[in-house]
């Protein structure tokens, strides 16, 4: 069996070096922006983040220029002051954000032990920085620190990080490690100790008293173990350790405080320290330096204990060859991403394409070390069998695109993805799966049962290599403690959104029943899948929140456009169209075909040209992204086609503000990989996929032998162009194919599907 460093090793000499690989296109900086004034709403823009990491990586190598506020990746763009470099990150959420720890930073002259504020950057150690030398691409990040004239470079491993820091010449250079810092709080006890002259190794333990995952609320409880090593030796070294009383709250509020900074600032130092414990400690390392030298430093993580991190460390960055790694990165990224090809598209379009791809390749990332070892839901030390454990599961959103696009690119990641969930609830005790995972914590974060259509998907599509029994009473578990109960139907606030994601899961339990011979239970959840229709007002024709009595609740002034009436992040005009699982009964309730397509017709006519946040089709966030494919089942296929490739144009661009709203771990991203390439489910669960017009010319898919018969599978087209967006005529396998839907058998048995294009739409083709 290889081991993680073989596998690393042998992945970077896999792909010879072309003048544009798929890892040349990406930019790293789109969507890395969480300004409410770009967005127009409080949930922000992208909220990516630009800096170093490998696909599904544990290290994600990141400039960081806020700690609090909602700013979920602990970077934005449009900041003028970074304070440090962190080894983990999250990727485009909400809800204040997590991780963001082990905080380096390089700087010159006296030390500061608080990062200061963004408006008084020279009250701490965070430094302004240029703009124009701060690049990122698939792998590596550089920045020049114009405060101390240092320039900054990091790349990454799976589970290790090193940095270069190229100094200007100066008697007090330095390096200085903030062990609290923590991104929407902080860690609540750290430990370092010096191990010899030139390693230090320790941990930061961040527990819900610390803020972090929801400002606590998600429950988030980890520790990061490091094993750190510097090419200078450590000779001026010591310990920051700042005194943090006992009756003081600690989360996000609180460090962000004028009063916490204070005590920050003044915390005691003490050089020459080799060990020390404590509520908010930091390290640091000074050394004389000449013009441009370059001093680095390079760490292994680990969520298990030192020993891991040391391994980790051991296994992939065993020498101080900065360009080495950074090489093997970018071939790990060409790898990843080479797993899709496309042609036709201008430099711009691949550049979104190969961006968004990109992002869905950064979770769920590993949680275990490269000996197979993880910390489980039980707190103890488990090891992997044939899987990999993963992490950060941000099941709302992925289980619309995210999921499925990697059952057909990385079918082995959703196989880890629900092995993880499993075991998890096996080693939690809870026996339910959890709908938002991050780092072992049931964060309970949004609403449904995805890991339910995850599963069933992923059953439904050939990936199997999980203990479907357990895997099945979880999801039973799930759907029993999480649904709509014996009313038939979900009361309240959230009234409408409930009742419809919960049909649908229970609908997805169902599949998943009959598939394994469950037969009672198939029955069971496949009429539960029918009870949305307990929140459909005929009086009104369309879905209304109704209070525990069962009388409706009050009808708004704006009717069903009012946002939150009964709804999640969104309005009951936007929520009302999630019936995945029965379209044909939800277009018989509204009204009819004919009604339901000038219904749906308006609602994306009254789409903003930018397509940001609206009362309409919007496509910031999650609750529609399978609206636009609902034209296929209406008869109207010309019209999925149509507003595909205007939501791939207008919603999706080569910018900071290229997304309209969060990332979301993958799925805004994995959307555009979907349909631009021509396909997207409407109803995971199922094994259909929608087709519609491509972007590009051609696009062709690398199939896992594990996973299916066939070696590729190709999406081509005749006459493609911004104009010619219209589907005339299909082929499959050189066979006439009348169908706007595709089989997922039909993709993992390989070949090719060719749609020839025209500038008006074919009304025959698929629309039966």
């Amino acid at each position: 069996m290889k081991t993680t460093a073989t596998i690393f090793f042998l992945a970077a000499f896999s792909l010879s070096a072309t003048a544009q690989s798929p890892a040349d296109y990406v930019n790293p900086f789109i969507g890395a922006s969480t300004s409410e004034g770009a967005a127009g709403i409080y949930h922000g823009l992208g909220k990516t983040f630009p800096g170093a990491a490998t696909p599904f990586g544990m290290v994600q190598l990141s400039p960081n220029t806020i700690t609090g506020g909602d700013n979920g990746s602990g970077y934005s763009y449009e900041h003028t002051t970074i304070e440090g470099f962190a080894f983990t990150q999250m990727s485009g959420i909400g809800w204040y954000g997590d991780l963001g720890n082990f905080l380096v930073m390089p700087v010159t002259g006296p030390l500061q032990t608080s990062a200061g504020r963004r408006q008084h950057p020279g009250e701490g150690y965070r430094s302004a920085y240029s703009k124009e030398e701060e690049k990122a691409s698939a792998g590596y990040y550089t920045v020049k620190l114009t405060e101390h004239n240092i320039k900054a470079e990091m790349t990454a491993a799976p589970h290790s990080g090193i940095m270069r820091f190229t100094f200007p010449a100066h008697a007090q250079s330095r390096i200085q490690i903030d062990l609290a810092r923590r991104v929407g709080g902080t860690s609540t006890w750290q430990e370092v100790k010096v191990i010899d002259d030139r390693t230090i190794a320790g941990f930061m333990r961040c527990t819900p008293d610390g803020g972090g995952w929801g400002n606590g609320d998600g429950k988030a409880n980890y520790t990061v173990y490091f094993y750190a090593q510097f090419s200078k030796p450590l000779k001026d070294y010591g310990v920051w350790s700042a005194d943090i009383p006992d009756g003081w709250t600690r989360k996000r509020e609180d460090i962000e405080s004028e009063r916490y900074r204070q005590q920050i600032a003044k915390a005691a130092v003490l050089p020459g320290v080799k060990e020390k414990s404590g509520k908010h400690l930091g390290f640091y390392t000074e050394f004389a330096t000449t013009e441009g030298e370059a001093v680095l430093m390079k760490a292994g993580i680990s969520f298990v204990n030192i020993e891991g991190a040391k391994a980790n460390l051991e296994a992939e960055i065993n020498d101080w060859n900065f360009d080495r790694v950074r090489q093997q990165a970018t071939a790990l990224w060409n790898q990843a991403l080479g797993k899709m090809a496309v042609s036709g598209g201008t430099d711009e379009e691949n550049r979104v394409f190969y961006t968004a791809l990109y992002h869905t390749m950064l979770d769920p990332r590993t949680f275990s070390d490269v000996d197979g070892k993880y910390i489980g839901g039980d707190g103890k030390t488990h090891a992997t069998g044939s899987f990999s454990k993963r992490t950060i599961f941000s099941g709302w959103d992925v289980f619309r695109s995210q999921m499925p696009l990697q059952t057909i690119i990385n079918p082995r990641v959703v196989n880890d993805m629900i092995n993880s969930l499993v075991t998890l609830a096996d080693e939690s005790g809870k026996q339910y799966l959890e709908r938002w995972e991050f780092l072992n914590a049931y964060s309970g974060c949004m609403i449904g049962n995805p890991a339910v259509s995850v599963i069933t998907d992923a059953w439904m599509k050939g990936i199997r290599k999980f203990d479907e029994q357990k895997a099945y009473a979880y999801a039973k578990n799930s759907v029993e403690k999480f649904g709509n109960g014996t009313k038939g139907y979900s009361t309240g606030g959230l009234s409408v959104s409930l009742t419809l994601e919960y049909a649908y899961f229970d609908w997805c339990l169902g599949k998943l029943a009959g598939a394994l011979g469950k037969k009672e239970d198939e029955r069971t959840y496949l009429a539960r899948g029918g009870n949305y229709r307990n929140v459909f007002d005929k009086n009104k024709a369309w879905f209304r929140p109704r209070n525990d009595d069962g009388s409706w609740q009050p009808w708004p002034e704006e009717g069903r456009m009012k946002q939150g009436y009964g709804t999640i992040e969104s309005s009951p005009y936007q929520q009302g169209w999630f019936v995945p699982q029965d379209v044909p009964g939800m277009v018989a309730l509204m009204g009819g075909k004919k009604k339901v397509l000038a219904d749906l017709t308006a609602f994306f006519d009254e789409v903003p040209e930018n397509m940001m946040w609206n009362d309409y089709y919007n496509h910031a966030n999650e609750p529609v992204h399978h609206v636009p494919f609902l034209f296929n089942r209406l008869g109207a296929p010309w019209l999925t086609q149509y507003w595909t490739r205007e939501i791939c144009r207008r919603a999706y661009r080569n910018s900071v503000e290229g997304l309209v709203g969060n990332e979301d771990v993958g799925q805004m991203s994995a959307w555009y990989v979907l349909a631009a390439s021509g396909l997207h489910p409407v109803c995971p669960g199922s094994t259909r996929y929608e087709i519609t017009s491509p972007v590009f010319d051609s696009v062709t898919i690398a199939l896992d032998a594990k996973y299916a018969t066939g070696k590729q599978f190709t999406i081509g087209t005749r006459n493609n162009s911004p104009s010619n967006r219209y589907i005339r005529k299909a082929w499959l396998n050189g066979k006439p194919y009348p169908h706007c839907y595709l089989d997922h058998a039909d993709i993992m048995a390989g070949g090719t599907l060719l749609l020839e294009m025209g500038d008006t739409p074919n009304r025959e083709w698929g629309a039966r």
